[in-house]
């Protein structure tokens, strides 16, 4: 049994679900259907999460809604008559969302997940009508009916582990499951949305609880590619990969998945398929909790910007017992956490996202620094990026390092910080973000141009 999910641009236009459709119908083992919201059907266009984002604010400010509504419902109305669903399904569409809007609002965040919802719920209803429509066996599950029981603060939900037990009786149903991703509803019945990768989370959520044989996710590209191809030309398909490098890339800037999207299927052994909408022939990139390693070290290279160093120097600091944990205890007090900690024996760099500062915090920080910690120094510095090398196998190659600081030092990047974490499956080389993109394609061309054009 495979549990599939369908991201935004799959299910943007009625063309992409009948697309869906026939992915579906061409294999039956795909029982379990996990479907966003419309997204864009062209890079100008707006998904409708984002139209009933706007919704959603101008009813909480008290403005006319009316606009806005017909808006959505308008997209809706779109699809079906593309689909050649009549036009009931329409005015049901328009009746949950009047009825969305006219909910009580004790608290915004609930109700910005109430009407965020809107569209992978009503989504995930059209979706099955068609399907029944032209003969697959389908049924829509609410995700409060099935069970998944969320737990934790507006648009940031996370499943209670008895949700996989009430979700595991799925596996029963002979029809295909048509299932909203997304969100879930807390145990006082309260709609709660997931965070980022949302969708996905349900999808490996389900995945994980019927103990299916693959979780497919279906997105817009043929699958995982080596490095970012709007910087890279043509790079390379990683054809397996184990959930570790995964997590380290999408952690670190590939926006195929969410980092924390694929913990369900981690966590229960659940093979993860990311296979293209759009050619669905393509074997696309399997995602293992092992795999084989071979020759190639590197599976991987991220980059990402928007980091800080908070470097601060003091003689002496290695025979300072706490200095760390006092300096990482400041950050806390802040309300920031961490990303890399490069130190010396009388220096110690932090990387933060700068997400987490505001000019007043800098401020607070670098007092606190020189009035408890007694630096002799302190500063912080903008505009950084991470380059991020990742392989289950670099542990095992030497002279790594060596080959990205000369691919970077070819380039005329200069290196700002390196680090490499324990686990040793990460190397990560900080730069100026003004040099993301050469650094990028000079590391990626160090290790992956001889063999480019193939899949590994």
């Amino acid at each position: 049994m495979k549990v599939c999910k369908f991201g935004g641009t799959s299910v943007a236009s009625a063309e992409q679900i009948m697309k869906v459709a026939g992915i579906i119908s061409s294999d039956r083992s795909r029982r379990i259907v996990v479907v966003s919201a419309p997204g864009k059907r062209y890079p100008e266009d707006r998904k409708v999460t984002d139209m009933l984002i706007r919704l959603a604010d101008a009813a909480l400010d008290n403005k006319d809604t009316e606009p806005l509504l017909a808006e959505v419902v308008g997209r809706f109305s779109l699809i079906a008559e593309g689909l050649g669903i009549g036009g009931e399904f329409v005015s049901t569409v328009e009746e949950d969302l009047r009825s969305r809007l006219a909910a009580d609002r004790p608290h915004a965040g609930r109700f910005m997940d109430l009407m965020k919802a809107a569209g992978e719920d009503n989504n995930a209803r059209l979706i099955a009508a068609y399907l029944n429509q032209i003969g697959i066996e389908a049924v829509y599950k609410s995700p409060k009916e099935a069970g998944l029981i969320v737990e934790g603060p507006a648009g940031d939900g996370m499943a209670d582990t008895e949700s996989y037990v009430r979700l595991s009786k799925l596996k029963e149903e002979t029809r295909v499951i048509v299932f909203p991703g997304f969100f879930g509803y807390t145990k006082d019945g309260v709609l709660c949305t997931f965070g980022r990768g949302g969708s996905d989370i349900t999808g490996a959520i389900l995945a994980a609880s019927t103990g299916a044989d693959m979780y497919e996710n279906f997105t817009d590209v043929d699958g995982v590619f080596a490095a970012n191809p709007n910087v890279v030309d043509n790079p390379a398909l990683i054809g397996k990969m184990t959930y570790r490098e995964m997590r380290e890339l999408a952690y670190n800037g590939f926006t195929v998945l969410h980092d924390e999207s694929l913990m369900p299927a981690f966590n229960h052994s659940v093979p993860v398929n990311i296979k293209n909408t759009n050619n669905p022939a393509a074997p696309g990139t399997l995602i293992v909790k092992e795999r084989e390693c071979k020759t190639q070290p590197v599976i991987g290279i991220a980059a990402d910007s928007g980091f800080s160093t908070l470097y601060v120097d003091k003689y002496l600091m290695n025979r300072e017992m706490g200095f760390g944990r006092r300096l990482l205890g400041i950050l806390e007090d802040e309300q920031i956490s961490f990303e890399h900690t490069p130190t010396g024996i009388d220096n110690m760099s932090v990387i933060i996202r700068n997400k987490f500062l505001t000019p007043e915090k800098e401020e607070r920080i670098l007092k606190r620094c020189f009035d408890e910690l007694k630096v002799d120094d302190a500063h912080i510095s903008s505009d950084y990026s991470m380059i991020v090398l990742v392989g289950e196998t670099m542990r095992y190659s030497k002279g790594l390092a060596a080959r990205a600081a000369m691919a970077l030092a070819g380039s005329g990047t200069n290196i700002e910080m390196i680090n490499q974490g324990s686990s040793e499956v990460s190397i990560v080389f900080g730069v100026k973000k003004e040099d993301e993109k050469k650094a990028l394609r000079a590391v990626y061309n160090e290790f992956f141009v001889p063999a480019h054009a193939h899949t590994f």
